[in-house]
């Protein structure tokens, strides 16, 4: 039996993302609730606005495709201003109630990413100044800026409405210095006036979501973005890995507070800033490329996994004359083919990494079923990094002035949405993008995310085919590529727990 969802319970954000959609722009706001009652009641209004997960203009209730959306989640913090009950606060995942700035051990961020170098509104310590404290994040998506700042106005008017309580809080970093911002604004990079998939790398982005069970949607999405099984075949995901409340691929049920209409639905968001070194990306891969054999754009792909222009990937495209052939294919595939060219594969037949290596991100964030180095070990190939997916959301921040620099105000906002942030964002984080014994490559990290220094450089090896009379090639001394400017964990309800939390009567008993 097909499993369906709710989704007039779920916000629209964990469902969607809505660049995809036609949504290129975005406004962050982050809030600080002085006042329970108050604050109960501004989120009362709040929540009349929320964008919900229903598709949009299909019967029986079809509901018109929104100008901006509207989406609403909580810090532990938060939710304790809210006055939540005691029994359900202590019902919460360690992690979510410590919040990133106390992970930060875990995460790698450390030098340039350490927490004295965030955006000052994500400095504050929790303990120091409670008005400081970041507990709610509203976004708005919209099809135009106009259209954001309506909403922002609207934001803004209930927040005067609440009479001091609640307050928008400033400290985002923009151009020129400025670090006083009350918002963090993100949009697609354009290209010839039009929005594109691309970050300020040059990576096309966004492709591999995950697909789970009851999730709406064309069903040869599943090729590459679901699980694989032992015949060959993929299927969805169990909802449980993304969505509280609902069963997950132990078959048990995610760690949640209680009463379960507080949980239900809801799920946990990673919020994180990250600035990109476009100038010393550049600069590495002018160096490195010019020595690779392979040339410059083949060893950016290299890097990621999947070519710059269109996100070919490299198992299907290992070279440039495999690339020419994939890409007139692709130029004439129908949507459908073209998921499939872009997903639908394994690395069955690239065990040694010469076509994507290791290191490559693509490889990292989603081994697939690569990681069953012995046949057969599990009931399912992926077993190992089903238990670890994430789903990504998101939008690239300012614009690259100068190529050739590393300052600047530009990068990506991602957040990655999961049933648990333990299990599988900081689990993939630490393990996985840091560190890299899962994939038989010692401590070598993540070539784009991880956390190079200076003390003990990163290296990672360009492997060959075992029986090929070429060498492999070395990358040493690779630059931070990524440095983290901010962020927290969250907590997005369903529009059931919306409710009750507005109207104060949450009941854990």
């Amino acid at each position: 039996m097909k499993k369906t969802l709710d989704l007039m319970d779920i916000q629209g954000n964990v469902i969607r993302a809505y660049g995809r959609y036609n949504f290129p722009f975005a406004r962050y706001v982050f809030l600080n609730i002085r006042d329970g009652a108050r604050g109960r009641k501004f989120l009362r209004a709040v929540t009349e606005q929320v964008t919900t997960a229903v598709n949009w203009g299909e019967e029986p209730n079809p509901i018109e495709k929104p100008l901006a959306t509207t989406n609403i989640a909580f810090t532990y913090p938060g939710l304790k201003a809210l006055e939540l009950p005691r029994a359900s606060l202590i019902g919460f995942p360690m992690e979510f109630v410590m919040g990133m700035k106390r992970r930060v051990d875990i995460l790698g961020d450390d030098n340039r990413s350490a927490p004295e170098y965030w955006d000052p509104i994500w400095k504050e310590s929790r303990e120091r100044d409670f008005h400081k404290d970041v507990h709610a994040w509203i976004s708005f998506n919209g099809q135009s800026l106009a259209g954001v700042h309506r909403q922002y106005e609207w934001l803004q008017g209930l927040v005067i409405h609440s009479a001091g309580g609640v307050a928008i809080l400033s400290g985002h970093r923009g151009d020129d210095g400025n670090e006083h911002l009350p918002f963090q604004d993100v949009h697609a990079v354009f290209e010839n006036g039009r929005a594109s998939s691309k970050e300020h790398f040059g990576y096309t982005d966004g492709i591999g979501d995950p697909v789970f069970e009851g999730l709406p949607g064309r069903p040869e999405r599943v090729l590459g973005r679901g699980k694989q099984i032992r015949d060959g075949q993929w299927v969805p995901l169990a909802t449980g890995e993304f969505i509280l409340g609902h069963r997950d691929e132990a078959e048990e049920y995610p760690i949640a507070p209680s009463p379960q209409l507080l949980s239900r639905n809801g799920t946990f968001m990673v919020y994180r800033k990250l600035h990109e070194n476009v100038g010393s990306f550049n600069r590495y891969l002018e160096q490195e490329g010019s020595k690779y054999p392979g040339g410059k754009e083949l060893l950016a792909a290299k890097f990621v996994g999947r070519w710059r222009d269109n996100g070919a990937p490299l198992v299907s495209a290992p070279d440039a004359g495999s690339k020419a052939e994939w890409d007139a294919r692709f130029s004439q595939a129908t949507p459908q083919e073209r998921d499939r060219m872009l997903s639908g594969f394994t690395f069955d037949n690239d065990m040694h990494g010469a076509k994507c290596p290791f290191s490559a991100h693509l490889r990292r964030i989603n081994p697939r079923a690569s990681l069953e180095l012995t046949p057969k070990a599990f009931d399912t190939p992926g077993a190992l990094s089903n238990r670890r997916r994430v789903i990504r959301r998101g939008l690239p921040y300012g614009e690259v002035k100068d190529a050739t620099r590393d300052d600047g105000n530009h990068g990506i906002v991602i957040m990655m949405l999961n049933a648990s942030i333990n299990r599988q964002f900081e689990f993939v984080q630490q393990q996985w993008i840091n560190y890299g014994n899962d994939f038989k490559a010692a401590n070598d990290k993540e070539i784009i995310l991880g956390n190079h220094g200076d003390e003990y450089p990163s290296k990672a090896v360009l492997q060959v085919e075992p029986d090929s009379d070429e060498a492999p090639f070395f990358l040493n001394r690779i630059p931070r590529l990524v440095e983290t400017r901010g962020g927290d964990y969250f907590f997005i309800p369903s529009m059931t727990a919306l409710r009750m939390i507005a109207k104060g009567i949450v009941d854990p008993s």
